[in-house]
């Protein structure tokens, strides 16, 4: 795979040789979320309230590691564990993107590996599963499969959700939600594309979430006082949606 890094304005990029970018950290704020289907994928913070949630986290594909580094920085209780296929991508991860450091109260665990192996094959139960796995011609492999989103759902907890980053310019998007929805039992939410054309989907495990749009924008004022984190024109889009009818989220 050949890897590389740009920058621009501030920001610096990760390619894998092609030009879909895989990730983005701006430089003077590397715990900020700069891509905006990062952001989003982070609202399942809003969708599961409890003090002290997620207490374990999984996290498929690193990237730039900017989901792990925002968790990281934002939920110091959460123990978090990263697959990722490619050793190269950890190293650029480390070198050029500040991933932080292993051995820090064993709070991160970088696993090398293929993500729905690591699924099928482990015994553990995580909070929060994070899905964001795409090789250089943006293709995900198993990570899109039937089967990797049925062992997501056994590997969650009964509050637990999995958040799946999926590109609107690949055609089969609407497969990919019947997928998800089929796994979770009609568990799920896409929110509306954001403006990069991603859609960010949301699947609960046994309980169901349940909540109006006005606690997710109350809660989503202390989270942004709490974190920086604006997601209110995120939830402004969800409410216009037809994903959420008279404001009621429900999946």
């Amino acid at each position: 795979m050949e890897i590389q890094v740009s920058e621009s304005a501030g920001v610096r990029y990760l390619h894998f040789g092609s030009i879909w970018v895989q990730g983005a950290m701006r430089v003077a704020r590397p715990w900020n979320l700069e891509l905006d289907y990062t952001r989003e994928m982070m609202a399942a913070l809003l969708l599961r309230p409890a003090a002290g949630w997620p207490r374990s986290v999984l996290q498929i594909g690193l990237g730039t590691a900017s989901l792990t580094k925002f968790l990281h920085r934002h939920r110091p209780a959460a123990k978090l564990t990263v697959v990722e296929i490619e050793p190269a991508v950890v190293a650029t991860a480390r070198q050029y993107f500040k991933l932080p450091d292993e051995g820090e109260g064993e709070r991160l665990q970088v696993v090398i590996g293929d993500g729905a192996d690591f699924v099928a094959a482990s015994q553990k139960r995580y909070d929060l599963i994070l899905v964001d796995g795409f090789d250089a011609d943006a293709r995900t492999g198993m990570l899109d499969s039937l089967p990797f989103y049925l062992n997501c759902k056994a590997r969650l907890t009964p509050s637990g959700l999995m958040v799946v980053n999926l590109l609107t310019l690949r055609r089969k998007v609407r497969d990919s939600l019947e997928r998800i929805s089929e796994a979770f039992d009609g568990r799920t939410l896409p929110f509306p594309p954001c403006a990069s054309g991603n859609v960010v989907a949301f699947a609960a495990g046994e309980t169901p979430v349940r909540c109006h749009i006005d606690a997710l924008e109350t809660r989503a004022r202390t989270l942004k006082e709490n974190t920086g984190l604006d997601l209110q024109p995120t939830l402004t889009r969800l409410g216009a949606s037809r994903s959420c009818p008279g404001g009621r989220v429900r999946f």
